[in-house]
């Protein structure tokens, strides 16, 4: 923002600062033409695993308690076991079966999943780079393991902006017992301007803490403060020249504004009761199929970029992570939530212009783990993910792993071509968004990504 920008903020009303917002991204980049306006990424923080779920490996199950053999696992790492022969397969107990018109494999363990398999597109052969969970999710989330990167969710609303004036561009919705490793790094600007961060979103109570005023605070008074602390950081911007100032001016004013936006927003009793029984909410109970419901009113109302993270998927077999009643419990957590999401978004035709992801950091191997219940191990070489929506192709079944399901052998989707596909979908080329940082430019998907065109075509 120029010197002549910032005294005509000055002089404009308040409610026009929102072009001071705008300005501070580049404008609508639009290289193509978009399939999609918004995403909905449901992250499954821990690393589900593939086998339980999508991927039926008949030849796994019948050499279950067999020595893994030793050409799959020579010169490959894994978080919590080592690489000797005493390594066993492990096949799984779940019971898997065909669904829909394209035949897609589902265990017994997401039997709503299982409903909507003609509505989504199956990949089965993603793979990452990085198999401990913090750096993982850095990796899935921001396209680089270390930290500083901006998030994908950043990304968009830098290049793309956002169509809600009351709401953030970038909302997160959290639910499982803790959140994710790494916590809001996962969801952060790195090098962007910080308007673009990612606001955690709280399902019931205060959206936003601190949001409401203190008690004695109308808002007339609180109008004569914001306007204060906005003349003195407009001086101080022309004094700096600091584009950070011109952010916290936006945060003031959509702060504002969320006073009102926000509590509309998490209200459900517009919903009707069958709505509310689709995604099986309870009243007042926080829950993953609670923000599922709420990420669809957020698109509605034209949030840009929304993720929910569900806790926890981290199967190594050890307390609480087994893969008997805990994986089903997790399972049972979201099965019905995600799979109402995409049913409400179709039938309200919302879905073709929303992007749903579904998937986690990495996935799990077909080995066992030496603990004292069942449990598998990190997994980068094959995982399962499935999209659905925004131009992607229904009823599709992408990529194949092999027999024991350890490697991906066709179609392979890695992290940084998944960013890039996800780019390409809301109209964006992934290797033409860039920001200049510290004399370099930098994008999401670094120099890597290639577009995966078979998701749309």
């Amino acid at each position: 923002m120029g010197l002549g920008s910032i005294a005509l903020a000055s002089l404009l009303g308040p409610r026009k600062l929102t072009a001071a917002e705008a300005s501070l991204a580049p404008g609508k980049i639009l290289h193509h033409a978009p399939r999609a306006k918004n995403v909905i990424y449901l992250f499954m923080a821990g690393g589900p695993s593939q086998l339980e779920l999508f991927d039926y490996k008949p030849k796994l199950i019948e050499l279950n308690g067999q020595p893994v053999p030793a050409s799959l696992i020579e010169g490959k790492r894994f978080a919590f076991m080592g690489t000797s022969h005493g390594t066993k397969l492990l096949g799984t107990r779940r019971t898997f079966a065909q669904h829909g018109q394209s035949g897609a494999w589902v265990s017994n363990l997401f039997p709503h999943t299982a409903k909507i398999v003609d509505d989504i597109s199956l990949v089965k052969s993603c793979q990452a780079t990085l198999f401990n969970h913090a750096p993982a999710k850095l990796f899935m989330n921001t396209g680089s393991g270390q930290f500083g990167r901006p998030s994908i969710g950043s990304w968009v609303n830098y290049g793309l902006g956002s169509e809600s004036q009351d709401l953030p561009g970038f909302v997160v919705l959290q639910s499982g017992p803790r959140g994710p490793r790494g916590g809001a790094v996962n969801w952060g600007t790195g090098f962007l301007p910080t308007n673009f961060q990612g606001v955690p979103f709280r399902g019931t109570g205060e959206p936003i803490l601190n949001l409401t005023n203190p008690e004695g605070i109308n808002a007339a008074r609180q109008r004569q403060t914001i306007d204060a602390i906005r003349d003195l950081n407009l001086q101080r911007a022309v004094e700096t020249g600091d584009a950070e100032i011109n952010t916290r001016i936006a945060a003031y004013e959509m702060a504002a504004r969320m006073q009102s936006s926000a509590p509309e927003l998490i209200d459900l009793q517009a919903e009707s009761a069958a709505t509310l029984a689709l995604y099986g909410i309870e009243k007042d109970k926080p829950s993953f199929g609670r923000n599922c419901l709420l990420a669809r009113r957020l698109v509605e109302r034209g949030v840009r970029f929304v993720q929910l993270y569900h806790t926890n998927w981290d199967s190594h077999g050890g307390p609480g992570e087994n893969l008997e009643g805990d994986f089903e419990k997790v399972c049972r957590e979201v099965d019905q939530g995600q799979a109402a999401l995409v049913q409400d978004l179709k039938q309200r035709g919302l879905l073709k212009d929303t992007l749903v992801i579904w998937g986690g950091e990495f996935g799990r191997t077909p080995m066992g783990e030496n603990r004292n219940t069942t449990g598998r191990n990190h997994h980068i070489d094959a995982f399962t993910m499935w999209f659905a929506g925004g131009g992607v192709k229904p009823g599709q079944v992408l990529g194949e792993t092999d027999e024991l399901g350890f490697n991906a052998i066709t179609d392979k989707a890695h992290v940084h071509d998944i960013h890039a596909t996800l780019l390409h979908l809301l109209g964006v080329d992934h290797t033409k968004l860039t920001f200049r940082f510290q004399g370099r430019d930098f994008r999401l998907t670094d120099v890597h990504g290639s577009v995966f065109t078979k998701l749309f075509t």
